[in-house]
């Protein structure tokens, strides 16, 4: 049973490897995962198929956020981004990927939108990256470094949630911790993305590549948004009014859906879209953001059958069992566990409530600091939520920068987001533990 886990998920990286679709990639995955646990095929499936409910309420945050950035476009506020960044940004392509990192940090803290802005921005600039030999697996480690960083280290927007999480699935098993020592404790972990970060930009990708067509799995007739000149006008100002309403709604609320149904709702009622675009909107919205919500949903499936089979118990079990008095030790096989675990579920915050019931009664008996167990369940967390095949930061940026079919979701976007952020991620957080 210890090797459930394990196995299904060297299944699920193994298939995504050799260019299997991945949600045909997790369903496979999540029949192995219920064959080893003693489950027939059938209920398997049914288990899977029960289990996809837990993540409906992300899925339709992304479908309504989909929506709402469809109607943001639809202004032009973002062709007025799009050709201030080609003037300014030409020739520029060590900068130009340090932006990008930042306007995708925007969108955790700021202005909660989270991926839904990336197949609006990114499209547009596909043929500047190609003029310019950007390597796309530099702009997929910025994108995803915007997506995950900033929920790691700044407790607001997506922030919050994540740190609140910790605080409750730590509260839940026996230890208080308040939002300020959370905050101080992922700093560490956080500062890792951000040396991976930089080496991504610097070394690994600065050099000049060619995309190649078909590389993201097949041709696509692709022609870039031609973006013309337009001038900040009162439609762009009542839709930074929408933006800002969807912010304030989905701090105070601490939902995304009413956050983006109140971003939307505005930009009809405004008048900033005309309803009878209203089914357009949505439509485009749903094409956008499907795919991803409906990968979440299986994922979400995957991780009820690894959850309600034992298997994740059965695996910090096994490890607890090599387990001495020696904390680093202690730590480093915890966070094993956390990335083997995340990488399957591929949501960060979908693990960590499984991870904290886990990894506190350990910790308490080894002896670790509220701050240093925080920093262990916050790691283990984001760890492999960056390069799993299944994660909504490695999914986001492969729907822009493949609209034309020329990068591959998990050679071009996976793969470089793991080595270059769990890696740190993990070595961080493991100093983390140690030292708080």
């Amino acid at each position: 049973m210890e090797w459930v886990v394990v196995v299904s998920v060297l299944v699920m990286t193994i298939l995504s490897l050799l260019r299997v679709n991945v949600i045909i990639a997790i369903i496979a995955a999540a029949i192995v995962a219920g064959l080893m646990s003693g489950l027939s095929v059938v209920d398997s499936i049914e288990m899977l198929v029960s289990g996809m409910g837990g993540q409906a309420s992300t899925a339709l945050s992304y479908i309504l956020l989909g929506a709402f950035a469809v109607a943001i476009s639809y202004t032009g506020i973002t062709a007025i981004l799009v050709n201030y960044l080609i003037k300014v940004l030409t020739g520029k392509k060590t900068i130009m990927l340090l932006v990008l990192a930042g306007v995708a940090s925007l969108s955790q803290n700021l202005v909660p939108v989270h991926i839904a802005f990336i197949p609006i921005l990114i499209p547009p600039l596909l043929k500047l990256f190609d003029d310019m030999k950007v390597d796309r697996r530099g702009v997929a480690a910025a994108l995803t470094f915007g997506l995950k960083a900033p929920y790691v280290m700044i407790p607001a927007g997506f922030g919050l949630l994540f740190h609140e999480t910790i605080i409750k699935g730590m509260g839940q098993n026996g230890v208080e911790i308040s939002l300020t020592e959370t905050t101080l404790s992922m700093l560490i972990p956080g500062s890792g993305m951000i040396v991976g970060l930089l080496i991504a930009i610097f070394i690994t990708y600065r050099k000049d590549r060619e995309s190649i067509p078909g590389a993201g799995g097949g041709e696509v007739n692709f022609t870039a948004p031609v973006q013309g000149d337009v001038t900040f006008n009162k439609k762009h100002a009542l839709t930074l009014v929408a933006i800002t309403a969807a912010l304030l709604v989905q701090i105070f609320t601490g939902n995304l859906i009413a956050g983006a149904l109140t971003g939307l709702i505005l930009m009809f009622l405004l008048l900033v879209v005309p309803f009878k675009n209203g089914d357009k909107v949505m439509a485009d919205g749903i094409s956008m953001m499907g795919t991803i919500a409906f990968v979440m949903l299986v994922a979400s499936g995957f991780g009820n059958i690894l959850t309600e089979t034992g298997a994740v118990d059965a695996l910090v079990e096994v490890s607890s069992g090599y387990l001495t008095d020696n904390q680093p030790l202690i730590a480093l096989i915890l966070l094993l566990v956390g990335l083997v675990v995340t990488i399957g579920i591929g949501s960060s915050f979908g693990t960590i409530p499984i991870i904290a019931a886990l990894y506190v009664p350990i910790c308490i008996t080894a002896g670790f600091s509220p701050m240093a167990t925080a920093a262990l369940i916050g790691t283990a967390g984001a760890l492999g939520d960056a390069g799993s095949p299944a994660s909504d930061s490695t999914l986001g940026p492969t729907s822009g920068l493949n609209a034309d079919g020329k990068h591959h979701h998990i050679w071009d976007t996976c793969v470089p987001t793991f080595m270059h952020y769990n890696i740190p991620l993990f070595i961080f957080g493991w100093v983390a533990a140690i030292v708080l």
